[in-house]
C-alpha cells in the first residue's frame, strides 16, 4: 500500500491538461492501485492523476456503495443528458463545497487496466464522480465551475451539521 501525496489548491499542475497513456504498463497499473489507497485514506470517491502529481489521462472512482471500483484510462464523455445541481467537494481542495452543475446521466469511454475498451454508464452520483474527475484530467477544478455564491468553506463537524437540517 503507498500513499501518494495529494496536490493542493494552488498548485499549478490541477490547471494543467493531463497527457494520453500510450502504454498500460506495471508502472500504470502500481499507480492505479496507489490512487484507490490514497483515496480510501482521505475517503474519497474519485481521483485523477494530476491530483497525485501525475500528468497522465487516469482516474479512479469508488462510489462504496455497490462494491464497484472503476480505473479507467484516458476517459473521455462521449454522451450526456439531463441536468442536476449536485453538491460536490474535492480532495484537492479540502472543507471546500459548492453547488455545481453536471449532467444527470453521461456515457464515457476508456481503457481498463487490461487495455481493452470499455463503455461506463453512469447516473447520478457516478456521472457527477465521472465527470468532476475528467475535468481534473482537463485541467478544470469544480471550485471554478460553482454555481454563484454557492462555495463555502466548512470543517468536516460544520458539514455534518449542515447535512443533518
Amino acid at each position: 500500500m503507498a500513499i501518494r501525496n495529494l496536490r493542493y489548491e494552488g498548485d499549478e499542475i490541477l490547471s494543467k491538461r493531463a497527457r494520453e497513456i500510450e502504454v498500460i504498463d506495471d508502472k500504470i497499473k502500481e499507480l492505479a492501485k496507489d490512487m484507490f489507497d490514497t483515496m480510501h485514506k482521505y475517503e474519497g470517491v474519485g481521483l485523477a492523476g494530476p491530483q497525485v502529481g501525475i500528468l497522465k489521462r487516469i482516474i479512479v472512482i469508488d462510489l462504496y456503495e455497490d462494491g464497484q471500483q472503476y480505473a479507467l484510462i484516458n476517459p473521455k464523455i462521449i454522451s450526456q443528458k439531463g441536468e442536476q445541481i449536485v453538491d460536490e467537494g474535492c480532495l484537492s481542495f479540502p472543507n471546500q463545497f459548492a453547488k455545481v452543475r453536471r449532467a444527470k446521466e453521461v456515457v464515457v469511454e476508456a481503457l481498463n487496466l487490461d487495455g481493452k475498451k470499455v463503455k461506463i454508464k453512469g447516473k447520478d452520483l457516478l456521472a457527477q464522480a465521472l465527470q468532476h474527475e475528467i475535468d481534473h484530467l482537463n485541467g478544470e477544478v469544480f471550485v471554478n465551475k460553482c454555481e454563484a455564491g454557492t462555495l463555502e468553506t466548512l470543517t468536516a463537524d460544520e458539514r455534518q451539521e449542515k447535512r443533518r437540517k
